[in-house]
């Protein structure tokens, strides 16, 4: 029995705010960024006074002392002063909310998963070259319908990360080229390693693990070859697929979700139909792992009713008509199994 409970006003009321202000911080952040970032100052250059925009390691000159350099220079001043105002705010409010959204039960993803995502989220990968796959998406599905599932549903010991190297890495990104994948995972956890030499799985000391995956079609390779994202040799690589080139391709949805340390993060996964439809591909394999199937066949089916009864999403829409008919075929199994009786099996629980 598949259970699950629609969250309450209260919760509501509460995930509505935590969005809010998780959003605000959030525009800021990238408002800092993209304005503020680096530093200015007066420098005297052959007698004369310049002003010097400082952003990384790269220093250049506005011009010399003027009215109009003067006012450049109060300005971003002044301007940078109220932008860390108001981030200081909004992250005192944030840090304010995260015990209460702890305490309502809406702190739902684990803390070392949140940790990781948040991370990619920064590094400006998430949702460009890496989406979250496997069962964390379910994190993101159940908040869009505004319910919760068991905790057997979504209990996991790994992250799926998927890997789309067909858009490479922004210019702003260096540190993450640098370092790649691994370096991320252990500025979160430092024990973090990779089993062997190009492989796809990190574990930590704790036997938690984050896999790299990839599709398996040679269009999504540019070399033939597994795939990593930074510059360093020792990262993960992409473990090729089968059938995740579908998964790439398919339309996206983000959602804002709360960690189990009370604080907000995004995440970025595929459409809930296509996780559906996926799922119950894989658990019509014949090389799947058994125990593996049932859950897989579970998840479908859940993920399915997601979409359709709270989301309103046509399983079988004509905007997925770009899916392959294996996938799509999955669609009249999945209607119909909504249609003979389990909806008492997707009835929640009080």
């Amino acid at each position: 029995m598949i259970q699950f409970n629609e969250i309450s006003n209260e919760q509501r009321r509460q995930l509505t705010d935590a969005r809010q202000v998780f959003q605000a911080y959030k525009d800021t952040q990238i408002e800092y960024d993209r304005r503020f970032t680096g530093s200015m100052r007066w420098a005297e250059r052959k007698g004369k006074e310049y002003l010097l925009r400082k952003i990384s390691s790269s220093e250049t000159s506005l011009g010399p002392r003027s009215v109009e350099t003067e006012a450049s220079f109060s300005a971003f001043e002044r301007g940078r002063a109220d932008i860390r105002d108001r981030l200081k705010s909004l992250t005192k409010r944030l840090d304010e909310m995260a015990p209460v959204n702890k305490a309502l039960g809406i702190g739902r993803v684990p803390k070392l998963t949140a940790r990781i995502i948040r991370r990619l989220d920064e590094a400006g990968v998430l949702g460009r070259n890496i989406i979250i796959a496997g069962s964390n998406a379910l994190f993101a599905y159940e908040m869009s319908a505004g319910i919760l599932l068991s905790a057997d549903i979504v209990a996991t010991g790994d992250v799926d990360l998927l890997l789309d190297t067909r858009r490479g890495i922004r210019l702003a990104v260096q540190q993450f080229k640098k370092e790649g994948v691994l370096g991320l995972l252990q500025k979160v956890d430092k024990s973090f390693e990779v089993r062997m030499h190009r492989d796809f799985r990190a574990i930590n000391r704790d036997g938690f693990f984050v896999d790299l995956i990839c599709p398996e079609d040679k269009n999504f390779m540019s070399s033939g070859t597994p795939e990593k994202l930074g510059e360093n040799d020792e990262d993960l690589y992409g473990s090729p697929i089968g059938g995740l080139e579908w998964l790439v391709n398919a339309p996206k949805i983000e959602q804002v979700v709360i960690g189990d340390d009370g604080y907000p993060l995004r995440m970025l996964c595929v459409d809930p139909r296509v996780y559906a439809l996926h799922k119950r591909w894989i658990a019509q394999r014949v090389d799947r792992d058994p125990v593996k199937r049932v859950r897989d066949s579970s998840q479908a089916k859940l993920v399915a009713m997601i979409a359709t009864k709270y989301l309103g999403l046509d399983i079988d829409g004509h905007d997925l008509s770009a899916l392959p008919e294996e996938l799509r075929s999955q669609a009249a199994y999945l209607i119909a199994d909504g249609n003979n009786g389990n909806d008492d099996a997707l009835t929640p629980k009080w």
